[in-house]
């Protein structure tokens, strides 16, 4: 097996910002397998929030060696075998593994939601997301997102309710809210939630620091309204710590190390009675494709990541009216443009 690996900017149609950061480029590292003249594709999104970069995953990406496999259907193996070179790296390691399901899937001739099991007629909308802008420019992009159900809306600045209220004013449609961590305090967080919650928000997403599990748990005793965990969540082994504190979880494959990781941790939830929701990071059509195999498992969806920029360098992934349409073509069904 041979892995080749190049490094991309994706370029935001808009500065992307959320309670801790802005961005106009994000950093996105394409891998390639190929084996028996079948290349498998993955994609690295590496974020600072867990310690990674365009160096670490190139730096990580050099130290594997696949040669030790004969072909990409020890899947298992493999990804034992990069699991255990590192403890993070996460985004890096799934680049590798979404490559090696792509390739499996070309070679068996089957979309990959098809050799899992699921049925791609059970997928849910997907949110489009909203950054922290001025007013105006909120409204403008509320317009630009015209054909999308569902708003994915992000806060955790001083003029939050301001925000929701002036896209209310605008629209009826369900409202998502994001607070990366930005509420502080357990009483700001309960007071603005319950703000919220006279705007018909359907549910808030990490209301406070990922390590305030206690805070959290007596937010969860006080609102009326689903809290999903994001930055709280990373692996299904820690998903124990979460039940009762959160109804829910956000994964992303970004932060899980990847599409088999992620099965394991939707399995784990749902024994658990908790909601799940399949985000993404800002990617391309690979990450997103590769999210989207799983979403007919999920309760909600946000995988618009590869929407909010203007350079993708693959196609893959339709969405009609907020709706993912998957592919049925072999592997992820993505082509580089």
């Amino acid at each position: 097996m041979k892995l080749r690996f190049r490094y991309y900017e994706l370029h935001l149609q808009h500065t992307f910002t959320i309670s801790r950061s802005s961005s106009n480029i994000r950093p996105s590292v394409i891998v390639e397998i190929e084996h028996d003249g079948i290349i498998g594709y993955g994609e690295s999104a590496p974020s600072e929030r867990y310690g990674e970069d365009k160096s670490t995953v190139t730096e990580f990406l050099k130290r594997i060696d696949l040669s030790q496999f004969s072909d990409p259907f020890e899947l298992e193996d493999i990804l034992c075998y990069i699991g255990n070179l590192s403890d993070g790296n996460n985004s890096a390691k799934a680049g590798i593994d979404i490559a090696l399901h792509d390739w499996i899937g070309k070679k068996l001739n089957l979309p990959v939601w098809k050799f899992l099991g699921f049925n791609k007629s059970k997928m849910p909308s997907t949110s489009y997301t909203i950054g922290i802008d001025s007013i105006a420019m909120i409204e403008q992009k509320v317009k630009e997102a015209e054909s999308f159900p569902i708003l994915k809306v992000k806060v955790g600045v001083h003029d939050d309710i301001e925000i929701i209220k002036s896209i209310r004013n605008l629209t009826d449609k369900i409202i998502r809210v994001d607070a990366n961590e930005g509420w502080k305090s357990k009483e700001e967080a309960l007071e603005k939630i319950l703000r919220l919650e006279e705007q018909g928000i359907e549910l808030i997403e990490q209301p406070m620091p990922a390590d305030d599990l206690e805070g959290t748990a007596w937010l969860r005793e006080r609102v009326h309204i689903p809290l999903i965990a994001d930055e709280s969540f990373r692996y299904s082994k820690n998903l124990r710590n979460l039940h009762g504190v959160f109804d829910g979880i956000n994964i992303k494959l970004m932060k899980c190390s990847g599409m088999r990781e992620a099965v394991r941790a939707i399995h784990a939830a749902g024994t658990l009675n908790m909601k799940i929701m399949i985000g993404c990071m800002i990617e391309s059509s690979v990450g997103i494709s590769a999210a989207a195999q799983l979403s007919a498992l999920a309760d909600y969806v946000d995988l618009d990541g590869n929407l909010l920029i203007a350079n993708d360098p693959f196609s893959g992934i339709n969405v009609l009216n907020g709706k993912l349409i998957l592919s049925d073509l072999p592997g992820l069904g993505v082509h580089s443009k």
